[in-house]
């Protein structure tokens, strides 16, 4: 139960909300105080994508951008400093990477709207308050000037400012419509076993109730490196006992997956933000065949998808699931959680388990190949199949989702049947190896 404090704070935290979103969306001529000023009535995104594109020359390299932003934001706003780490170029490469992501796609409106909405529901766990975008915005536009010289002109400023509001205004709009949901939970590690030298499976129990559906992630917090979050696959459906189970590798690059692998013990204390992700079993989901595909930490959520689908056996799935191996080098058919597949398998004759790939970086070539082997050669049976997509981190930065969502398209399974998480925006913020506070602020 909120105390008359909290429940203080909520209201002026959604009040706060309310006034940058009317801000941002004034039109273009409006002044920057002006908060009462009418939301345009369209957004051509098309537009100021050439526009800011034609800009590119005169600002590019974007990392350089960037630093200058910092630099002057820090300038203006030293207090600022204190929420990033020491060194910047993580934060600096990762803000320029938003940006070209942003660029690149702002003739896809509603797809950013709802990609950043997303980036601003789950920045509420970082604090993250209007004074910070309006600070952003100034250091931005500067930067800009400073980067463009005497070539820099009024139209190329507002369209870098309507795209900058476009992202920012969805960022609002998601954290405002999440405004009853807690920003994060604790959560106690009930169990911490390694694996591998570098995999472990963590069991931990938030302290208060954590709703989910089997196939979602939520990003992690150590206490190790406060501030600093990713995100992992939940590795179980839910369950009367309220535990959650992940599936965490190591990166070798003293994040949070390093803190969680080598730093973290049974006993210990991690924070949990909202559970997200686009793998859920759809509750109408008919009676139809289902074809899973994984590799690495990827087995993660299809483990917690075949624990649901086997608590729903009324609907006669049948599910096949490709699986690629669990590292680099790891030969086809190995895999850290094989003792746990094969019971579950054994006892399951609706399950056939399909090894696939050598290694993660050819997961899009082995793994495709094996696909021949798994999609009904039946006419029109691939039009049956609803798939669902998973690879480890270091095969899926490499454009293999894509590819196999391709290859699977080609074969007759309609597009909308191909689930997987999004490699974007909120896959670059969240997945990457330390994410930090202030997200648009600090990528």
């Amino acid at each position: 139960m909120n105390t008359p404090s909290e429940d203080y704070h909520a209201l002026l935290a959604r009040h706060d909300a309310m006034r940058l979103r009317r801000r941002i969306l004034a039109p273009s001529g409006s002044r920057a105080g002006d908060w009462s000023a009418e939301a345009p009535q369209a957004y051509d995104g098309t537009a100021d994508q050439r526009l800011i594109g034609d800009s590119l020359p005169l600002v590019n390299p974007l990392e350089e951008l960037i630093a200058e932003l910092y630099r002057i934001l820090f300038e203006r706003h030293p207090y600022l400093r204190s929420l990033f780490p020491e060194s910047m170029a993580f934060q600096q490469a990762h803000l320029a990477a938003i940006f070209r992501h942003l660029i690149g796609n702002l003739h896809r409106t509603d797809e950013m709207i709802a990609v950043f909405g997303q980036l601003g529901r789950d920045h509420r766990k970082l604090g993250v308050r209007p004074a910070h975008f309006e600070a952003f915005e100034a250091a931005l536009i500067e930067a800009l000037r400073v980067r463009a010289g005497a070539r820099w002109t009024h139209a190329l400023e507002q369209a870098w400012l309507r795209m900058l509001r476009l992202a920012v205004s969805a960022m609002v709009r998601g954290a405002d419509e999440a405004i009853a949901e807690p920003p994060s939970w604790e959560a106690t590690v009930t169990s911490h076993e390694l694996r591998t030298p570098d995999l472990a499976v963590l069991r931990v129990r938030p302290h208060q109730p954590y709703a989910f559906e089997a196939g979602q992630y939520a990003s992690l917090e150590s206490p190790l490196l406060e501030q600093a979050w990713r995100p992992y696959y939940l590795a179980r459906a839910p369950h009367p006992d309220g535990e959650l189970e992940f599936h965490v590798r190591a990166r070798g690059a003293d994040g949070v997956s390093d803190a969680l692998v080598h730093g973290t013990r049974e006993g210990g204390a991690v924070r949990l933000s909202a559970p997200r992700g686009a793998l859920a079993l759809p509750d109408h989901l008919p009676a139809a065949d289902l074809l899973l595909i994984a590799s690495g930490t990827g087995w993660a959520p299809m483990k917690a998808l075949l624990q649901r689908i086997d608590a729903e056996r009324s609907r006669a799935h049948r599910v096949r699931l490709l699986l690629g191996p669990a590292g680099e080098t790891a030969a086809a058919g190995e895999m850290y959680d094989a003792a746990c597949l094969e019971a579950f398998r054994r006892k399951r004759p609706w399950l056939t388990v399909i090894a696939a790939g050598t290694a993660n970086t050819r997961f899009a070539g082995t793994g495709l190949r094996a696909l021949n082997g798994i999609l009904p050669p039946q006419p029109g049976a691939a039009a049956r199949q609803h798939a669902f997509l998973a690879l480890a981190p270091e095969a899926a930065t490499t454009g293999a989702v894509q590819a196999v969502a391709a290859r699977l398209a080609a074969a007759g399974v309609p597009a909308e049947q191909i689930r997987h998480d999004a490699t974007g925006v909120v896959a670059v913020t969240e997945m990457s190896a330390s994410t930090t506070r202030t997200g648009l602020l600090s990528a």
